[in-house]
């Protein structure tokens, strides 16, 4: 197939190989529920998320921010312990401000199912931030140390979240980033909540914190947290991705406190097509659409992939094209003729309709899918009133004029 392309993407060079595996973090259960839209999924949709997360190979997942209340660390608890019993190769995190209040349940849990529970210990950074809050960085400094020191005192790996990174001074970072490592933090996340980053910005921010750790000589890894204010999300995790960070967050289909988080399925499949990952993703239909029945959203006819349309076509030359591809036998040229994205790698395949924009190569390859005889009053007819249509003909009306033609 690649004497078939001619790839400007690779013009300037291949993505740089990684010397490391890149790990994925899914905040569906935990950030993505701050969406205003969503509807609070049950604890049984929880569960069947949870596995469809780990069915992607996804590394880790945040199940709960159990200092919110007794509610939630009834729910956290239950998923850590799915996690136990089921066997599912997932660890989990739990997401904390820096007080001692809000990781002493994390602590809890993990001692009761038995399994380390990674805390994400959060606190704003940039400028904005602390002035709004009325916070010295003195203050910030001690309520690192205390939280961070707690969790690590009891066994617990703590990753600390900055949050607002990527506006915050370089001078303040450097304080905070070493106070949490002094403190016992295993790996630093920065984080674009508001979505201001940009893939150069990003780029800039991972280069300083990796030049940062080298200084320290620290063994301490790197998570990148993205958010879709500028529609830049996924390119900025790639653009994180590329310059080494280690793990890297989202969302399925990007649910998430305003226009949402990095959409998981997205930088999956992204990542899949660089070359960076090989796995199997012919479960990410599922995933999305288990998710988006538990939060009530709505997957868009156009969405990337998982989408209605995404390898629907009812247009007579796009249609033609890939029909003579699949008279070939070849699946993989289908693919490829009218999409920048192989269907059958994420579980979908590509689908023919008939509509007001159809030939009759449409309606042919139509009634020959569903093993119907296309003969030429058959397609006259389909065809004929496909023309008067306003948009796709239903299965249901197409069928109807199959049993008219036959009963005549």
């Amino acid at each position: 197939m690649s004497d078939l392309i001619y790839d400007w993407n690779s013009v300037d060079g291949p993505p740089p190989a990684r010397q490391f595996p890149i790990e994925f973090d899914d905040e569906t259960l935990r950030d993505g529920l701050q969406s205003p839209s969503i509807c609070n999924p049950s604890i049984d949709q929880k569960l069947r998320i949870l596995h469809l997360i780990a069915k992607l190979g996804i590394e880790s997942a945040d199940i709960g921010l159990p200092g919110a209340g007794p509610h939630v660390v009834e729910h956290t608890t239950r998923l850590a312990r799915e996690i136990v019993d089921a066997k599912l190769a997932i660890r989990p995190n739990c997401a904390a401000r820096t007080v001692i209040a809000d990781v002493r349940p994390i602590v809890e849990i993990s001692q009761a199912v038995g399994i380390p529970i990674e805390a994400c210990t959060f606190i704003g950074s940039s400028p904005v931030r602390q002035y709004t809050e009325d916070w010295s960085i003195e203050m910030m400094l001690r309520s690192t140390e205390e939280a961070v020191g707690f969790c690590a005192k009891e066994g617990i790996p703590v990753m600390y979240v900055t949050e607002d990174t990527v506006r915050a001074h370089p001078d303040t970072l450097r304080q905070l980033f070493v106070a949490a490592i002094n403190a016992g933090a295993t790996r630093l996340c920065l984080c674009d909540t508001v979505g201001h980053a940009t893939p150069f910005g990003t780029r800039a921010l991972v280069r300083w914190t990796k030049r940062l750790i080298e200084e320290l000589g620290v063994d301490v890894k790197v998570d990148w947290h993205g958010h879709e204010d500028r529609g830049l999300s996924v390119s900025n995790s790639i653009s994180a991705v590329m310059t080494g960070v280690d793990r890297v967050h989202g969302t399925a289909l990007g649910v998430g406190e305003r226009v949402g988080n990095t959409p998981m399925d997205i930088l999956l499949v992204n990542l899949r097509l660089l070359g960076y990952i090989d796995r199997d993703l012919t479960s990410l239909g599922e995933y999305c659409e288990a998710v988006s029945e538990a939060v009530g959203v709505t997957i868009p006819a156009n969405y990337p992939v998982v989408g209605r349309d995404a390898f629907r076509t009812g247009t007579g030359v796009h249609a033609a094209a890939v029909i003579k591809a699949f008279r070939r036998g070849d699946v993989k040229l289908a693919d490829l003729v009218y999409s920048g994205v192989p269907a059958h790698l994420f579980g979908r395949e590509q689908k023919i309709e008939v509509g007001p924009m159809s030939g009759k190569s449409n309606v042919v390859y139509w009634l020959e899918k569903r093993g119907f005889d296309p003969s030429d009053d058959l397609i006259d007819r389909v065809f004929q009133q496909a023309k008067k249509s306003n948009s796709i003909l239903t299965d249901n009306e197409i069928l109807e004029l199959v049993q008219q033609v036959q009963h005549t």
